[in-house]
Protein backbone atom coordinates (compact mmCIF):
# COMPACT_ATOMS: atom_id res chain seq x y z
CA UNK A 1 0.00 0.00 0.00
CA UNK A 2 2.07 3.17 -0.77
CA UNK A 3 1.88 6.64 1.16
CA UNK A 4 -1.65 8.39 0.70
CA UNK A 5 -0.81 11.60 -1.06
CA UNK A 6 -3.84 14.19 -0.47
CA UNK A 7 -3.94 17.39 0.74
CA UNK A 8 -3.68 18.70 4.38
CA UNK A 9 -7.11 18.03 6.47
CA UNK A 10 -8.11 18.67 10.00
CA UNK A 11 -6.32 15.60 11.19
CA UNK A 12 -2.88 16.40 9.80
CA UNK A 13 -3.56 19.69 10.90
CA UNK A 14 -3.51 18.45 14.56
CA UNK A 15 -0.74 16.49 14.08
CA UNK A 16 1.16 19.34 12.41
CA UNK A 17 0.63 21.79 14.60
CA UNK A 18 1.46 18.93 18.03
CA UNK A 19 4.77 18.86 16.66
CA UNK A 20 4.99 22.36 15.94
CA UNK A 21 4.44 23.06 19.38
CA UNK A 22 6.59 21.02 20.95
CA UNK A 23 9.32 22.15 18.56
CA UNK A 24 8.95 25.38 19.38
CA UNK A 25 9.17 24.22 22.71
CA UNK A 26 12.19 22.60 22.68
CA UNK A 27 14.61 24.49 20.24
CA UNK A 28 12.38 27.07 18.60
CA UNK A 29 12.14 28.22 14.91
CA UNK A 30 15.24 26.05 14.32
CA UNK A 31 14.13 22.82 15.52
CA UNK A 32 11.14 23.60 13.70
CA UNK A 33 12.46 23.26 10.33
CA UNK A 34 14.60 20.93 11.11
CA UNK A 35 11.77 18.71 11.31
CA UNK A 36 9.99 20.06 8.74
CA UNK A 37 12.78 19.33 6.34
CA UNK A 38 13.50 15.61 7.54
CA UNK A 39 9.79 14.61 6.91
CA UNK A 40 10.43 15.71 3.54
CA UNK A 41 13.65 14.14 3.19
CA UNK A 42 12.29 10.71 4.31
CA UNK A 43 8.80 11.42 2.39
CA UNK A 44 11.38 12.47 -1.32
CA UNK A 45 13.00 8.90 -0.68
CA UNK A 46 9.65 6.84 0.22
CA UNK A 47 8.32 7.99 -3.18
CA UNK A 48 11.79 7.14 -4.64
CA UNK A 49 12.55 3.92 -2.71
CA UNK A 50 8.96 2.01 -3.44
CA UNK A 51 9.77 -0.72 -1.36
CA UNK A 52 10.38 2.38 1.74
CA UNK A 53 7.08 3.57 1.01
CA UNK A 54 5.15 0.74 1.75
CA UNK A 55 7.06 -0.09 4.77
CA UNK A 56 5.79 3.16 5.75
CA UNK A 57 2.34 2.45 5.09
CA UNK A 58 1.73 -1.20 5.02
CA UNK A 59 -1.15 -2.49 7.29
CA UNK A 60 0.04 -5.83 7.40
CA UNK A 61 2.77 -5.14 8.86
CA UNK A 62 2.89 -5.43 12.89
CA UNK A 63 3.41 -2.22 14.39
CA UNK A 64 6.58 -3.42 16.96
CA UNK A 65 8.46 -4.44 14.48
CA UNK A 66 7.97 -1.08 12.35
CA UNK A 67 8.64 0.78 15.58
CA UNK A 68 12.34 -1.50 16.12
CA UNK A 69 13.10 -0.57 12.82
CA UNK A 70 12.54 3.31 13.08
CA UNK A 71 14.17 3.62 16.05
CA UNK A 72 17.65 1.48 14.32
CA UNK A 73 16.93 3.33 11.21
CA UNK A 74 17.13 6.73 12.47
CA UNK A 75 18.47 7.44 16.28
CA UNK A 76 21.34 9.40 15.68
CA UNK A 77 20.81 10.20 12.28
CA UNK A 78 18.28 12.82 12.83
CA UNK A 79 16.29 15.45 15.49
CA UNK A 80 15.09 13.31 18.59
CA UNK A 81 11.97 14.82 17.83
CA UNK A 82 11.61 13.61 14.18
CA UNK A 83 11.98 9.99 15.51
CA UNK A 84 9.87 10.31 18.25
CA UNK A 85 7.08 11.99 15.80
CA UNK A 86 6.72 8.98 13.54
CA UNK A 87 6.63 6.66 16.56
CA UNK A 88 3.71 8.50 17.68
CA UNK A 89 2.31 8.49 14.08
CA UNK A 90 3.22 4.85 13.26
CA UNK A 91 1.19 3.79 16.72
CA UNK A 92 -1.75 6.11 15.87
CA UNK A 93 -1.39 4.01 12.39
CA UNK A 94 -1.05 7.70 11.08
CA UNK A 95 2.34 7.51 9.23
CA UNK A 96 0.76 6.57 5.76
CA UNK A 97 -1.11 10.04 6.19
CA UNK A 98 2.26 12.13 6.73
CA UNK A 99 2.40 13.43 3.40
CA UNK A 100 -0.61 15.46 4.03
CA UNK A 101 0.94 15.90 7.51
CA UNK A 102 4.26 17.05 6.47
CA UNK A 103 2.38 19.36 3.82
CA UNK A 104 0.41 20.44 7.28
CA UNK A 105 3.74 21.35 9.01
CA UNK A 106 5.22 23.17 5.77
CA UNK A 107 2.01 25.79 5.75
CA UNK A 108 2.39 26.37 9.70
CA UNK A 109 5.69 27.36 9.40
CA UNK A 110 5.02 29.42 6.10
CA UNK A 111 2.44 31.03 8.22
CA UNK A 112 5.08 31.26 11.63
CA UNK A 113 8.20 33.28 9.99
CA UNK A 114 6.54 34.80 7.29
CA UNK A 115 8.31 32.18 4.85
CA UNK A 116 6.98 31.42 1.09
CA UNK A 117 8.08 27.99 -0.94
CA UNK A 118 8.06 28.59 -4.45
CA UNK A 119 8.76 25.86 -7.28
CA UNK A 120 10.80 26.90 -10.05
CA UNK A 121 10.26 24.46 -13.32
CA UNK A 122 12.85 24.97 -16.08
CA UNK A 123 13.53 23.49 -19.19
CA UNK A 124 17.52 23.30 -17.92
CA UNK A 125 18.34 23.59 -14.57
CA UNK A 126 18.81 27.07 -13.87
CA UNK A 127 22.22 28.61 -11.78
CA UNK A 128 21.93 30.31 -8.56
CA UNK A 129 22.43 33.89 -10.43
CA UNK A 130 19.17 33.07 -12.18
CA UNK A 131 17.89 31.88 -8.59
CA UNK A 132 18.72 34.44 -6.66
CA UNK A 133 16.95 36.79 -9.34
CA UNK A 134 13.53 35.08 -8.82
CA UNK A 135 13.99 35.05 -5.27
CA UNK A 136 15.30 38.87 -5.08
CA UNK A 137 12.48 39.80 -7.40
CA UNK A 138 9.26 37.45 -5.33
CA UNK A 139 10.70 38.24 -1.93
CA UNK A 140 10.01 42.35 -3.05
CA UNK A 141 6.66 41.20 -4.08
CA UNK A 142 5.11 39.17 -1.32
CA UNK A 143 7.12 40.71 1.29
CA UNK A 144 8.22 37.89 2.45
CA UNK A 145 11.27 35.50 2.89
CA UNK A 146 11.22 33.35 -0.30
CA UNK A 147 12.35 29.88 -0.26
CA UNK A 148 12.92 28.59 -4.06
CA UNK A 149 12.80 24.94 -4.84
CA UNK A 150 14.14 24.20 -8.30
CA UNK A 151 13.08 21.83 -10.98
CA UNK A 152 13.60 20.83 -14.42
CA UNK A 153 10.83 19.71 -16.58
CA UNK A 154 12.24 18.42 -20.09
CA UNK A 155 8.69 19.16 -21.51
CA UNK A 156 9.29 22.81 -21.56
CA UNK A 157 10.95 24.52 -24.27
CA UNK A 158 11.93 27.49 -22.66
CA UNK A 159 10.64 30.47 -20.01
CA UNK A 160 9.95 29.37 -16.39
CA UNK A 161 7.23 27.98 -14.70
CA UNK A 162 6.06 29.13 -10.95
CA UNK A 163 4.19 27.31 -8.52
CA UNK A 164 3.46 29.23 -5.26
CA UNK A 165 1.31 27.22 -2.97
CA UNK A 166 -1.57 26.24 -5.31
CA UNK A 167 -1.06 29.09 -7.71
CA UNK A 168 0.76 28.32 -10.94
CA UNK A 169 2.47 31.34 -12.59
CA UNK A 170 3.15 29.52 -16.34
CA UNK A 171 5.53 31.99 -18.51
CA UNK A 172 6.97 29.54 -20.43
CA UNK A 173 7.53 29.50 -24.77
CA UNK A 174 5.19 26.33 -24.89
CA UNK A 175 2.40 27.72 -23.15
CA UNK A 176 2.99 31.07 -24.91
CA UNK A 177 3.03 28.56 -28.24
CA UNK A 178 -0.39 27.23 -26.89
CA UNK A 179 -1.96 30.40 -26.80
CA UNK A 180 -1.04 31.33 -30.15
CA UNK A 181 -2.44 27.79 -31.33
CA UNK A 182 -5.87 28.70 -29.80
CA UNK A 183 -5.97 32.55 -30.63
CA UNK A 184 -5.72 30.99 -34.38
CA UNK A 185 -8.24 28.37 -33.94
CA UNK A 186 -10.46 31.04 -32.59
CA UNK A 187 -9.99 33.90 -34.49
CA UNK A 188 -8.82 32.44 -37.70
CA UNK A 189 -4.91 33.21 -39.50
CA UNK A 190 -6.35 35.73 -41.64
CA UNK A 191 -7.26 38.17 -38.11
CA UNK A 192 -4.15 37.44 -36.91
CA UNK A 193 -2.05 38.39 -39.75
CA UNK A 194 -3.82 41.74 -39.20
CA UNK A 195 -2.60 42.40 -36.10
CA UNK A 196 0.98 41.58 -36.82
CA UNK A 197 0.62 43.67 -39.77
CA UNK A 198 -0.56 46.57 -37.40
CA UNK A 199 2.01 45.87 -35.62
CA UNK A 200 5.31 46.05 -38.03
CA UNK A 201 3.46 48.86 -39.73
CA UNK A 202 3.07 47.62 -43.07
Amino acid sequence: MPLIETPPDAIAEIYARSVFDLAMERGGQTLAESVSSELEALLDLARQDKRFGEFLASRILPMQKREDAIRSMLSGKCEDLTRDFLLTLNRKGRLGHLPAIAAALDQILQEAFGRVEVDVYTAEPMGQEGLSSIRERLGASLKKEVVVHPYTDESMIGGVRLRIGDQLVDASISTKLRRIREQLARDGAANLRGKIKDVLGD
